[in-house]
Parts: structure tokens; C-alpha cells; sequence
């Protein structure tokens, strides 16, 4: 069965990745990244964020003012304040239903790459931060195809008080037309 996903609301992908495409390493990430964490709160609060269990592994617990929604082929999985899914199709439905029910603008997809790499072609908008850095790591974020995807927005940042390194953010969003090859 095939995963598809309403436009309403729509799914967004938010990352942080080094240069090498590499978002973590054996269940972290490898690098700190301060300003980033805040910035991701910020545009998180009151989404439903669609995790792979690993990730939330990595997390530990469900992240205030968000509902968290964990795809996981382990039957056995469950967290307190937490809801599963054993099938990407189903884990999209559960979603939306949370985000229609907490009233919020889109559903956020928060890793890891296996999951990136899932619903990349399902995605409306990419929230990227590229990290001045390439780690060694064995989870990565798909290429990402600029005949599928505009930049549309940049903004660099040095490093700051706990920031391992500079890093921009970069704003992504799906072409309606494909840029021809």
C-alpha cells in the first residue's frame, strides 16, 4: 500500500545535517548546536512531529508543547504520552488527525533518515540546517533534487554560545512545475 498525504495539512521536513548530508551517528547527533535546538522548538510548538523510534530513542521522551507520533516496525514499542504506528501510511493518518486536532498549520517530520528518505517525495516544504561541519555518521538526509525543490529563503549564522560550528538555514519548497532536465 502506498503512503499519500492530504495537502491539508501539509507535511514539512525539518532537518539539521552536516555537509556530507550525515544527521547522526550512532543515535545522536554529532555536534551541539544550541541556537539551532531553540529555532527548532520555535517552529515545532503546536505540531504533531512524525519520528522513527530510533530517533525518539535519541530524544527520550515526548517534547513539550507538541504531539509526537513514532513509526516503528516493533510491535511491542509503546511511551507514555506518545502515539504508534507499524506502517508509514499509518503513521501519516495518525498525524493528521493529531494536527487536525490541535488546530496546527502542518505536520513536521523529525527523522531519521530512513523516514527523510520515505516521505521526501510526500513533502511540500524542507526546513534545512546545514551544519559547517561533515561528521562521520551512518544516518543521512536524502539529496535533495533542486529540479524538485526551490530554495527559497537563506540566512547564515556564526557560531554561538554552544554551537559547535557556524551553520544556515535554509528554506526549501517543492516545485509545482519541475525545473526541466
Amino acid at each position: 500500500m502506498s503512503a499519500t498525504i492530504s495537502s491539508d495539512p501539509p507535511l514539512a521536513l525539518v532537518v539539521a545535517m552536516g555537509r556530507n548530508r550525515v544527521i547522526g551517528g550512532k543515535g545522536a547527533l554529532p555536534w551541539r548546536l544550541s541556537s539551532d535546538l531553540k529555532r527548532f522548538k520555535a517552529i515545532t510548538m503546536g505540531k504533531p512531529l512524525l519520528m522513527g523510534r530510533k530517533t525518539f530513542a535519541s530524544i527520550g521522551r515526548p517534547l513539550p508543547g507538541r504531539e509526537t507520533v513514532v513509526l516503528t516496525r516493533d510491535r511491542g514499542f509503546s511511551h507514555p504520552g506518545v502515539y504508534v504506528a507499524y506502517d508509514l501510511a499509518g503513521a501519516l493518518a495518525l498525524a493528521r488527525a493529531r494536527a487536525l486536532a490541535m488546530g496546527a498549520s502542518e505536520i513536521i517530520v523529525a527523522g531519521g533518515g530512513d523516514l527523510y528518505a520515505q516521505t521526501i517525495g510526500l513533502a511540500g516544504r524542507l526546513d534545512v540546517t546545514l551544519v559547517d561541519l561533515a561528521p562521520a555518521g551512518d544516518a543521512f538526509f536524502p539529496e535533495i533534487d533542486p529540479l524538485l525543490w526551490e530554495e527559497t529563503d537563506r540566512e547564515d549564522h556564526p557560531a554561538g554560545p554552544g554551537d559547535d560550528a557556524p551553520f544556515s538555514v535554509r528554506a526549501y519548497r517543492r516545485r509545482t512545475d519541475p525545473a526541466p532536465r
